[in-house]
């Protein structure tokens, strides 16, 4: 039985019947369009266009229906098209002919854009769950190592010291981004289409508010052609998938380079590691470059749904058909990929020492010995250019900042302008204060802002990031 089949007296092309067929896809949204149907029977009893025996009959159906979903007993039949006419033909086997009065004051047009949005905010709360997660993974590492110091870098070079807490907590940041968005796009998604029917809303005195109140819905669609047509909430949501993957493949890059022997930073735990199938000595960060892979498919899905609404008119049309694919494709990369990398960052292993070695070389503390000229009147700019020729005298000797005697000191001050040396020669104790400001830890401690990464900023940004995650220990595995 086809869903429209009155108005042809051939049946299709058997290529063109398994060309339009989606079930393969849309059975994902079975739960949704049962639900869907269950809130369309109250309304279809409620304006009279059911008596209650019969809405009690579809009711039962459908509910029993859903439970063959749960435990996976249904067998979906590819001649019927798609999930929508599945369910109302498995109905029908169940309940008789009365199945046959669900589709009243519905489109197949509504039907599927209510069972879409529906089946999004089910998804978008596993997604938050997951972003969390992470959030949860990388804040514990930070507490666990929250005295670590590290290079931190611009170009990939060494540029200043940073607490490694600092540096995820940078992750952190990223990923409450994501979460905003995903609040964002789950506002916009979040009302029923269901009553608009194919485009010009359904012929019959249908409740849409209360039909949208039973589904969960914060409120209806005001347009009938648009309703159906719609989606933007599919792109939205690819958008904000595309850039959370984004920021995992940007912690994953870090990852790969740092578990790197030349790095040296961490490793990855034995479990979330791969060798290689011919040298032995091989250590793979491969769930890590899995993630970075995976963000060029959900950045490509992206670009699928947006090439495919740009020459489309108002109102629905089949090659809406074609967004599902994309979009549970995307967020099924993006749930996993999230998981992988709260465990990759849960079990990491940290050499504090490897990093606060790295963090010693490169004249990372230039900056922090800079300001101290500035804070003695010397312009920012020509403080600048003093210790850029103290990194000169230091490389070329051999020596970090710290190790530059007296004179080196004096014969670079000295070959300042005239004002700005006249006035430093007459303090006798900056060689020895531009060598302090030259040590870690005060070059660390240094950039005392909000935001900054001086530890008693950062502790309190970890305590701040722990409290609202609910973490209530310090240690590398998340709480559960």
């Amino acid at each position: 039985m086809k869903a429209w089949g009155g108005r042809f007296s051939a049946e299709p092309d058997a290529d063109a019947a398994d060309f339009g067929r989606s079930i393969d896809v849309d059975a994902e949204l079975a739960i949704d369009d049962i639900r869907g149907s269950l809130a369309h029977v109250s309304g279809l009893r409620a304006a009279g266009l059911l008596d209650e025996a019969e809405a009690a009959a579809i009711g039962d159906g459908l509910r029993g229906l859903e439970a063959e979903v749960w435990a996976g007993t249904i067998a979906w039949d590819p001649a019927l098209e798609d999930i929508h006419l599945n369910i109302e033909m498995a109905l029908a086997e169940r309940i008789g002919p009365v199945a046959g009065k669900l589709h009243t004051g519905r489109s197949r047009n509504d039907q599927v854009a209510t069972d879409l949005r529906l089946w999004l905010k089910r998804r978008l709360a596993t997604i938050e769950e997951a972003v969390v997660g992470l959030q949860r993974a990388l804040v514990c590492q930070g507490l666990a190592h929250r005295e670590a110091v590290m290079p931190g870098h611009t170009h990939v070079q060494p540029a200043q010291p940073v607490l490694f807490a600092h540096h995820l907590l940078a992750y952190v940041e990223m990923l409450e981004r994501d979460r905003g968005r995903l609040a964002d796009t789950l506002a916009r998604a979040d009302r029923s289409p269901l009553g608009s029917g194919a485009l010009a809303g359904a012929g019959f005195a249908l409740d849409r508010e209360a039909v949208a109140h039973e589904l969960g819905f914060a409120g209806v669609t005001r347009n009938s052609i648009d309703a159906v047509g719609d989606r933007d909430f599919v792109v939205e949501t690819l958008a904000m998938a595309a850039l959370a993957m984004t920021h995992l493949s940007r912690l994953a890059e870090e990852l790969v380079w740092w578990s790197n022997p030349a790095f040296g930073f961490l490793r990855l735990a034995d479990a979330w590691s791969t060798g290689s199938s011919m040298m032995p000595n091989k250590r793979n960060p491969d769930p890590a470059e899995l993630v970075r892979g995976r963000t060029a498919r959900v950045d490509g899905h992206l670009v699928a749904v947006l090439t495919l609404l740009k020459g489309l008119p108002s109102g629905y049309q089949r090659d809406l058909q074609e967004d599902k694919p994309p979009l549970i494709d995307a967020l099924a990369v993006l749930g996993s990929s999230l998981r992988v990398m709260a465990g990759v960052v849960a079990t990491l292993h940290v050499d504090e020492a490897r990093m606060r070695a790295a963090a010693t070389t490169g004249f990372t503390t230039a900056t922090a010995v800079a300001d101290t000229l500035v804070e003695r009147g010397v312009p920012f700019r020509e403080a600048h250019h003093i210790v850029g020729s103290l990194v000169a005298r230091a490389e070329a000797i051999g020596v970090e900042l710290t190790g530059l005697v007296d004179e080196d000191i004096r014969a670079v001050l000295g070959a300042s302008s005239d004002a700005v040396a006249a006035g430093l020669a007459e303090d006798a104790g900056l060689p020895g204060a531009l060598r302090a400001a030259a040590e870690l830890e005060s070059a660390l401690a240094r950039p005392d802002v909000i935001g900054g990464t001086a530890p008693r900023r950062v502790h309190a940004e970890l305590a701040a990031a722990a409290e609202r995650l609910g973490i209530d220990h310090v240690g590398p595995t998340p709480r559960r």
